[in-house]
């Protein structure tokens, strides 16, 4: 059981409301970090405008899971990017069996630029007759199944802390591992952390800034056992050791649909926005023959589903936003895209470009051909507020903003433009910074810097309650941020 002090610190870690999510009416505390367009969070009202969420660029394949140890299921990949490396993270799987195998290995490869990716040889563990692979933990099931790790931002966690991981079953509960680097790995503790969940996916934890505190995002089901829908809930914990009751998520009123992984993190240019890339499953909805999954080369027992990915914020609590109902990463051409778990996102987002940013995803799962895809996005460009060739205007709620500059990243068409008002609460316009005295902004950049006749200058604003209201035409902005200098 845990301490009085440790007691009181997981109610705490429960009960804080993230700094960035204001109560209601009360001005919502921005900052001066980049705000990406991902959802209405900051969004009052929108007039001729609309949200249009991103899509991907398929970059093709970059891995290719073809050593002996690797194979057609392999799964649960995870990207982290430190300094100048970048780490890849999945299981290792070469045959289909029950979860928790001991054929089930951890890999990692490494990679300059987040594009080309090399084997490192370990030379730790021997796995099919050679120690010359690139296996970073096996004879551990079922921890193995689903290892998932994430570096650790916690302010002061210690050097040979920086890496945590967690991983397990329903009946081994959720296993804690450390490394100083992403490569040497050592068990925590002797008994699991977390217990209550079926944890029969990939498990998914983080340290959330705004709540001070780790969370824990994994999949859970609506129904008893293993019946119903396919959900996700969340645990918190003030150490990666006492946790929380599990919670289950909500999604704001939209219908519940199978959510294989969640892939929740916080995003790297503002934690304070948990992305979630969710894997979402469709039991039973088949598009592929027997004919056709023969002719592939599946699995008889992975073509009579199909899947694809949705895109989803958290805040901190208990809420999902699925502001976005549609796919966001959809099957490719070709019936190979369409088996059963193709097309399960990687954990994480990472910045592979001054103007991009990749995530990645499992193909062909169950399949000779089975490999990892790169999809790139602009930097910041989950999604945009799009405004056609009439003029549309869309109003932020009320912010707190530090700084002196407001800086945007947009996408013009050479006759399009955006032009910024800011305004007092009550929606007067603050002298200076009216509709009439704002320079249009033209371009498609990542951070151009906004003009009114008089200037740049916003720092008279800095800490004061404003709205900024937007005005938009053939245009399209994907963040806004005020920066100092």
């Amino acid at each position: 059981m845990p301490s009085a002090s440790f007691a009181t610190a997981l109610l705490s870690c429960v009960l804080t409301a993230p700094s960035g999510v204001a109560a209601a009416d009360d001005p919502i505390v921005v900052g001066d970090r980049v705000q990406p367009i991902v959802d209405r969070h900051l969004i009052d009202s929108m007039d001729g405008v609309e949200l249009r969420l991103a899509e991907p660029r398929d970059e093709g394949e970059v891995f290719r899971f073809d050593r002996p140890w690797e194979g057609a299921f392999c799964a649960y990949a995870t990207v982290i990017r430190d300094g100048d490396r970048y780490l890849l993270f999945y299981r290792g799987l070469p045959e289909s069996g029950k979860d928790g195998t001991s054929r089930e290995v951890t890999c990692v490869a490494t990679s300059t630029d987040g594009i080309r990716w090399t084997r490192p040889d370990l030379s730790v563990f021997e796995v099919d007759g050679t120690t010359v692979n690139n296996v970073i933990l096996a004879d551990a099931a079922p921890v193995t199944h689903n290892f998932s790790p994430f570096l650790d931002t916690r302010p002061d966690v210690p050097a040979d802390e920086r890496f945590k991981a967690l991983g397990g079953s329903e009946t081994s509960g959720l296993v804690a591992f450390v490394s100083p680097d992403g490569l040497a790995w050592r068990r925590w503790r002797d008994e699991p952390v977390l217990t209550d969940g079926m944890f029969d996916s990939q498990n998914v934890a983080f340290w959330s800034e705004s709540e001070q505190c780790y969370v824990c995002y994994f999949r859970t089901w609506t129904g008893e056992g293993y019946s119903g829908i396919r959900t996700v809930s969340r645990a918190t914990s003030p150490d990666f050791v006492h946790w929380s009751e599990t919670v289950p998520m909500r999604f704001g009123g939209v219908p519940l649909e199978h959510l294989y992984t969640n892939q929740t993190h916080p995003y790297f240019r503002n934690p304070e926005i948990g992305v979630a890339i969710a894997a979402r499953f469709m039991p039973g909805r088949q598009v592929v023959t027997e004919t056709e999954a023969a002719e592939l080369g599946v699995d008889p027992k992975y073509f009579k589903d199909c899947s694809d990915a949705v895109f989803m914020t958290t805040r901190g609590g208990d809420l999902y936003d699925r502001t976005f109902r549609e796919g966001f990463l959809k099957p490719g051409l070709g019936l190979a895209n369409w088996v059963s778990r193709a097309n399960y996102p990687a954990l994480g987002v990472v910045q592979t470009g001054p103007t991009e940013m990749s995530i990645y995803m499992n193909a062909d799962y169950a399949q000779p051909t089975a490999h990892l895809r790169r999809y790139s996005l602009r930097l910041d460009g989950f999604a945009s507020v799009h405004a056609g060739g009439d003029e549309g205007t869309w109003m932020t709620t009320p912010l707190v903003v530090e700084g002196d500059r407001l800086e945007l990243n947009l996408a013009t068409s050479a006759a399009g433009e955006i032009r910024v008002e800011v305004l007092d609460v009550d929606g007067t316009p603050i002298p200076g910074f009216s509709e009439g005295e704002a320079v249009p902004v033209i371009g498609n950049e990542i951070a151009k810097r906004v003009q009114w006749t008089g200037g740049s200058d916003l720092s008279a604003l800095s800490g004061r309650p404003v709205r900024l209201r937007f005005h938009m035409r053939d245009a399209d902005l994907f963040a806004f941020r005020v920066r100092g200098s």
